[in-house]
């Protein structure tokens, strides 16, 4: 049923029209009978005839009376002004459980009772990310995680949510870095080259590829770190060659104990447009300096994608080269680090103790 009106409750609403009064937003709707859609008195589309215009109190007594939805101002869907970090969340959550297909803007939008269109621009500004390419990425690394445990690239692609081997082998290259095949094969096919060196942060392990570095990893004990390495291509040609590239590895160990500021060699790192925007941002924080996630999110042009940032810090494959030590929480705390946190604190010690040296010279 339409609001009660008098002649001056409907000057009053009609004023709230024409001025776009926002302290109406939620509690007025207007309809246009020549066009039968219903609006927010805050809507930007032109101001009607006055004499072409009804009020309501709800979305529901509009649609009652044979309104249809603005698709301007939405009026259907609740002011989501308090659509916090905590319903983004619960949207990724959502999205998590879909294990075996993507859902659309649309179902997320009327599961949650948010606009998709208002979905789209605060979940991309929150997580990096927009839901469907955050879907995407959850089924990458589901896909990997069942290719790596040799299962047939048929189930794994249908159990995964990929619609056709086709869109599979479209996107698939770039995700993983080469074809599902090879995989699925862990890496076969490839040729890995690797030493393993004492060094101040206990032990390091440098991998390369006829391309560059592929891995960086720091440890307690060398055996660890070549489990590491062969688990994650267990069927790639891997051989251990200490003489290969010793000049690479020299770099990074003259870094290690601070003798160098600047590791500049070639790499070899697959990852997401996302990582590799956020791994780029790393390698510009000048030596001896932090910053705290939120800078990163500031710098790459997306300031609510701070936990995205963490997570691309945690998937550098090149620990020292990627400096994601250098990172830190806005609170200043140290955060995480994947090689152990005192490992972290050593080094950015170092870095500022290096850095007071070269400033007193």
């Amino acid at each position: 049923m339409k609001l009660q009106q008098t002649s001056t409750t409907e000057e009053t609403f009609w004023q709230a029209v024409l001025n776009r009064d926002s302290s109406f937003d939620g509690k007025l709707f207007y309809g246009v009978r020549s066009t039968s859609i219903y609006c927010r008195p805050t809507c930007p589309s032109p101001r009607p005839n006055k004499n072409q215009v009804c009020f309501f109190q709800s979305p529901q007594e509009a649609e009652t009376e044979g309104f249809r939805a603005c698709k301007r101002c939405h009026p259907q869907y609740e002011i989501v002004e308090n659509l916090t970090k905590a319903k983004i969340l619960a949207v990724c959550r959502y999205i998590e459980e879909q294990v075996d297909r993507i859902p659309t803007l649309s179902e997320l939008g009327s599961h949650f009772g948010i606009s998709p269109s208002y979905l789209q621009r605060v979940f991309k500004q929150m997580m990096g990310v927009s839901p469907f390419e955050y879907a995407d990425g959850l089924r990458s690394e589901r896909l990997k995680q069942r290719l790596q445990q040799g299962e047939e690239i048929a189930h794994a692609l249908y159990d995964t949510g990929y619609g056709s081997s086709s869109r599979l082998y479209e996107k698939a290259s770039k995700q993983l870095g080469m074809t599902p095949k090879t995989y699925r094969c862990s890496g076969k096919g490839i040729h890995i080259t690797y030493t393993v060196v004492p060094c101040s942060l206990g032990y390091l392990l440098v991998a390369t590829t006829e391309k560059g570095i592929c891995a960086v990893k720091l440890g307690d004990e060398a055996d660890e770190l070549e489990r590491l390495l062969l688990s994650e291509f267990n069927q790639a040609q891997i051989v251990r060659d200490d003489d290969m590239h010793r000049d690479w590895v020299q770099t990074i160990l003259d870094f290690v104990k601070g003798d160098i500021a600047h590791i500049d060699l070639p790499l070899d790192v697959r990852g997401t447009a996302f990582q590799k925007q956020v791994w780029q941002a790393l390698q510009n924080i000048p030596y001896g300096e932090t910053r705290t996630y939120t800078d990163i999110a500031s710098e790459i042009g997306k300031p609510q994608a701070v936990r995205a940032v963490g997570s691309a810090c945690g998937a550098n494959p090149t620990a020292l080269i990627i400096p994601c030590h250098r990172v830190l929480r806005t609170d200043g705390n140290l955060g995480g680090y994947h090689w152990g946190i005192e490992r972290k604190q050593k080094l950015l010690a170092q870095e500022a103790q290096q850095n007071d040296k070269s400033s007193s010279c």
